[in-house]
């Protein structure tokens, strides 16, 4: 075998030696062994340890996809993260100082995707083995919130009564505060006799509704989200911030740049994660490209008290941006998009009058790439915050605010 030494790590958490070759579970300056095929080296031995390595405090550390940093200590992990974002502030010529990290506690992710797949003895749900199709059980996961892992027997139920043979199910699990919410998707058509099997099966504890592919199925209690104490019942599989530590820190960031205004816009909306708190102090037009999610967010705003007039429409803003004309009714912006960011959106935003912009991402790349055209339209960037809602992951969230 021969020897290496890790220079650094990539932005997606694995080492990089000359080459380029890449392995993962290392540090950078460990000396390594390891049998190179293709561009990896596989089986790797640590020859020469860093100072950074630590004991992986989950018990499926070695064979889980899921964490690919839990064998560096937590401030490597955390500057690790800073560096990523830094360096895709770099490759767009943007120098800016990075606040601290802010990383959410252990066992606090409340929602994931686990999938299900039908064994000899019944059926296996988990998490995928690091590179591979294949399903590990994750009973001691030390990232989830415990409800998230007292589902899996029941899980496990749905996927030997759903599943096909050959193929795996996909689970979407979110923690409400009326129970798990159920997005089963992959599994056999919905006739009548599985719909009804479902059904009685979803009379299980813990369990607030199932959804099987887009047909609803059973819902024991209504899912309720809370977003600044006001409460949503959001569609089945929709997005929410992955830990309410992680989503406290991203509201308070950007109500914290747009405070003072009377008139806000909130893109990328969602169900309401930052239109409703925002509403509290300001007027709010939310636009969001799921109607079922502007459904749900509209009948929130109904339901509460004490908030300023809120109004939403359905838009799908990579087609159809707002143009200038429109932006410039508003005192400030909140702009929350997908990993592929909001390019064309971001363009008109700079020809508008807006001084004001709070803006999330959780794509560092995508993020320097639209902050460059705010920039270049007179902008300045100001308190970025790295939000590590994806503890162990190379996952990164960021949050900054934008004022001319």
């Amino acid at each position: 075998m021969r020897e290496f030494t890790v220079e650094r790590l990539g932005h997606q958490g694995d080492g990089i030696v000359e080459g380029p070759l890449f392995v993962a579970g290392v540090l950078p300056g460990e000396v390594i062994t390891g049998t190179v095929e293709k561009d990896r080296i596989v089986n790797p031995s640590i020859v020469t340890p860093s100072s950074d390595r630590v004991k992986p405090p989950c018990s499926h550390a070695r064979s889980c996809g899921g964490c690919g940093l839990q064998h560096a200590s937590d401030d490597f992990v955390a500057n690790f993260k800073k560096s990523v974002v830094a360096n895709a502030f770099k490759a767009r010529g943007i120098d800016t100082d990075i606040d601290d990290v802010v990383t959410s506690p252990v066992s606090s992710r409340r929602r994931a995707v686990f999938s299900g797949r039908r064994t000899k003895k019944g059926a296996l749900v988990g998490f995928h083995m690091k590179g591979s199709d294949t399903v590990i059980a994750i009973p001691k996961c030390t990232v989830l919130r415990p409800a998230l892992l007292e589902i899996i027997p029941f899980l496990e139920m749905l996927t030997v009564a759903g599943a096909t043979r050959k193929g795996a199910m996909r689970f979407a699990v979110t923690e409400t505060m009326s129970g798990i919410d159920i997005h089963a998707e992959g599994g056999k058509p919905a006739d009548g006799a599985l719909l009804s099997e479902l059904a009685q099966m979803s009379v299980h504890p813990g369990v607030a509704r199932l959804t099987w592919d887009d047909e609803p199925v059973a819902a024991q209690h209504t899912p309720v989200l809370e977003f600044a104490g006001y409460s949503v019942t959001p569609p089945a599989g929709a997005f929410l911030q992955a830990t309410k530590e992680g989503e406290d820190c991203l509201v308070s960031s950007a109500l914290e740049t747009v405070s003072g205004a009377k008139k806000v816009l909130d893109l990328f909306s969602g169900c309401g994660t930052f239109s409703l708190p925002a509403a509290k102090n300001a007027e709010v037009h939310a636009v969001e490209g799921d109607k079922d999610m502007v459904t749900s967010l509209t009948a929130a705003w109904r339901m509460a008290h004490g908030l300023k007039t809120l109004t939403a429409e359905a838009r799908d803003l990579f087609r159809r941006p707002l143009l200038p004309d429109e932006l410039n009714r508003f005192d400030a912006i909140i702009i929350d998009p997908p990993r592929a960011g909001a390019e064309a959106q971001v363009i008109e935003i700079a020809k508008s009058k807006v001084k004001t912009i709070a803006m999330v991402s959780c794509n560092p790349v995508s993020f320097a790439r639209d902050a460059e055209v705010l920039l270049k339209a007179g902008f300045e960037m100001r308190d970025v915050k790295v939000v590590d809602q994806f503890r162990w992951s190379s996952h990164v969230e960021i949050t900054a605010g934008f004022h001319r």
